[in-house]
């Protein structure tokens, strides 16, 4: 099972929100202010958090998730995820398909990584149980627009100073694996959210809008904001999060 903290009041079809890497489900901590009148989930991903680790990679977090959703007796439930917790979302699509009342994916991608991405994730594999959450320290400049306020830069620096460094091995191992999962997006029949923040480097915007023409939706992109548009931009989230759980029925 995976650690899920509940927010708001409750509902048949909750607003699950899956974090990004390297971090846990604290980021949500902004957007999760502007969104007090809907039923929300927020998820620690495998090894991170209060998490426990699971053997497997992206598909095994998705059949973890799921299992959790069932424990708890959520039959459906609308599903968005920030970079890592996208490709977590995009698995969860393959896999559980009959669960989703709707799809959120911010700030990542249904394709897989170029082949030096790929090899970067390996390496940082392999050195994160030598050296600790020191490796992942020189993200915050890939995460963050070079707008983002001090405050902003500090708060994500001590998460990242705070990532486990075995979590962070099997991360970078699970996305260095995953497949392109453009198709199963196809078949889905669901309200969709695309977002990135127009300063994401990362994610592309060619990236996103792949998706969303697959979704039969427009990509939303908020100006200002890096890879994690949640912590930069949380307001303008929130409202499209809102906007989605709203048209999937989450407030019932």
């Amino acid at each position: 099972m995976l650690s899920v903290d509940t927010h708001g009041p409750a509902g048949r079809t909750p607003l699950v929100l899956l974090h990004a890497f390297p971090l846990d489900s604290r980021m949500w901590g902004p957007v999760l202010a502007e969104l007090r009148d809907l039923p929300v989930l927020t998820v620690d991903a495998p090894g991170f958090g209060a998490s426990p680790p699971v053997e497997g990679g992206l598909e095994a977090y998705a059949d973890s998730l799921a299992e959790t959703l069932a424990h708890r007796g959520i039959e459906r439930a609308v599903v968005a995820g920030l970079s890592m917790g996208g490709y977590a979302a995009l698995a969860f699509a393959e896999r559980h398909p009959h669960v989703l009342a709707g799809i959120g994916l911010l700030d990542t991608k249904a394709g897989v990584d170029p082949e030096h991405a790929r090899h970067a994730r390996l390496e940082m594999a392999e050195a994160a149980p030598r050296e600790g959450a020191s490796v992942v320290a020189p993200m915050i400049d890939t995460l963050l627009a070079a707008s983002a306020s001090e405050a902003t830069r500090t708060q994500v620096g001590e998460w990242l100073s705070q990532a486990p460094p075995s979590g962070i091995a099997w991360a970078q191992r699970a996305m260095a694996a995953r497949p392109d999962r453009l198709a199963a997006l196809e078949r889905l029949r669901i309200p969709a959210l695309v977002l990135r923040g127009e300063e994401d480097a990362p994610a592309s915007r060619e990236d996103h809008e792949r998706m969303a023409a697959t979704l039969g939706t427009e990509t939303v992109e908020l100006a200002g904001a890096g890879h994690l548009s949640a912590v930069e931009a949380p307001a303008p989230v929130a409202r499209a999060l809102a906007d989605l759980a709203r048209s999937a029925g989450s407030a019932g």
